[in-house]
């Protein structure tokens, strides 16, 4: 048996172990600084609608012109990642959402923001993620080798997760200390961050010239699905997941000020809670590496998830709720990177941006559905109702795929 002196490195090696690419490394810098910024942000926007707008229905609603572009168009998104260089259309992505922040900012400098401005600007991000989304999605695998694709997943996902502690952590400071302007300011600032990266990226993607239709492409990436038996399943699972698990953070900013009576400050720890749950679940995942029986390990963590959910929406303690929230945090990263890894690695390389934008749409389409669902739902029966049935809905979402249709369990 080695010493800790030894094992401690071989742990962090194995860890860590898609760091070893030098594109990867470029990638994962460049957007953990870019969420950071967005985290930021999402903080100080969602404090901000919900100070303009004194309602709960356009928090959900914000959440929800920002996340169903993606829904919409992102089956043309993952069409022309597959046609066009991956870069190219991350960098364009990248562009339109720092204007973005840049025009919020400026909007509040002048003291001239309204509620359909913000709204109109969620709506443009989520336009551009849903272009950028499905190319990110498919130019990762393409930095690593495959057996190392679930480790470089884990990381991103981990990389996320960090700037979700710390994008509030630092957003709620400048949000208590020097107003949301700079939220806004810092995080168009933080997009310079991937530009650079993408701009002195080794790796290209040069897709295959073709004659075919839009139509036509993303047809062939529906057949492919059909022909992949589980795959049906783990984009349900992207789906349900996302709808029924996401209004949870969305609704944090309620639960801090409406059910605990808090401030910005119990909104903040709500979040980093939350985060670091699924840095600490997305290092685990990183660790495991590419593990057997990843579709039995993904729907365990959603029942875990969905227990998780409803002790949340019902706790009446602080301390308690944080405590639920970093166990949510570790479950949902454990089901959303285990079942992204399956993807991933049933897809071939030339139908990924089409096979990952069909599940991009799914997992991505669920958070506005939930969302919209949810913001309608709260006022008539409170939002601890609302929440603890979303948290039973996944539990038995979970068990029906563990003990009646196994096709994900199995693999």
């Amino acid at each position: 048996m080695g010493s800790p002196s030894t094992i401690t490195p071989n742990v962090l090696r194995r860890v860590f172990k898609a760091f070893h690419y030098r594109d990867f490394r470029l990638m994962f810098t460049g957007a953990c600084i870019s969420s950071i910024g967005t985290w930021m942000q999402n903080l100080a926007q969602a404090w901000l609608v919900l100070d303009i707008s004194k309602s709960p229905f356009y928090l959900g609603l914000d959440a929800f012109l920002a996340g169903i572009p993606i829904f919409f168009f992102s089956l043309i998104g993952g069409v022309v990642a597959d046609r066009v260089e991956r870069r190219k259309v991350l960098l364009m992505s990248q562009y339109v959402q720092m204007s973005s922040a840049f025009i919020l900012t400026a909007l509040i400098l002048v003291g001239a923001v309204r509620i359909w401005e913000i709204l109109f600007l969620s709506f443009v991000v989520g336009l551009a993620q849903s272009f950028g989304g499905p190319a990110y999605a498919a130019l990762i695998p393409s930095l690593v080798s495959k057996e190392d694709m679930p480790n470089a997943i884990a990381l991103n996902s981990i990389q996320f997760n960090v700037a979700r502690v710390l994008g509030p952590a630092i957003g709620g400071l400048a949000l208590d200390n020097l107003g949301a302007v700079w939220c806004f300011g810092l995080n168009g600032l933080s997009f310079l961050a991937p530009i650079l990266s993408l701009t002195i990226l080794n790796t290209r993607y040069l897709p295959e010239k073709t004659g075919e239709s839009i139509f036509a492409s993303m047809k062939k990436g529906f057949k492919f699905i059909r022909h992949q038996g589980a795959m049906e399943g783990l984009i349900v699972l992207g789906f349900c997941v996302t709808a029924l698990g996401i209004p949870m953070t969305t609704f944090l900013p309620w639960f801090a000020r409406e059910v605990f009576r808090g401030g910005p400050g119990t909104f903040t720890l709500f979040l980093c809670a939350s985060g670091s749950g699924a840095v600490a679940g997305a290092l685990g995942v990183a660790f495991l590496g590419n593990i057997r029986n990843k579709g039995r390990l993904a729907l365990t963590m959603l029942v875990v998830l969905g227990g998780g959910i409803s002790g949340f929406a019902l706790s009446q303690s602080v301390v308690l709720s944080c405590m639920l929230l970093f166990l949510s945090g570790i479950s949902l990263m454990a089901v959303f990177t285990n079942v992204l890894s399956l993807v991933q690695i049933i897809t071939a390389n030339e139908m990924r941006g089409r096979v990952i934008s069909i599940y991009n749409a799914a997992f991505r389409g669920g958070m506005p559905m939930g969302n919209l669902v949810t913001g309608w739902l709260v006022p008539m029966f409170t939002a601890p109702v609302v929440l603890a049935v979303n948290g039973l809905l996944l539990v038995l979402l979970g068990l029906y795929f563990l003990l009646v249709q196994r096709k994900v369990a199995a693999l």
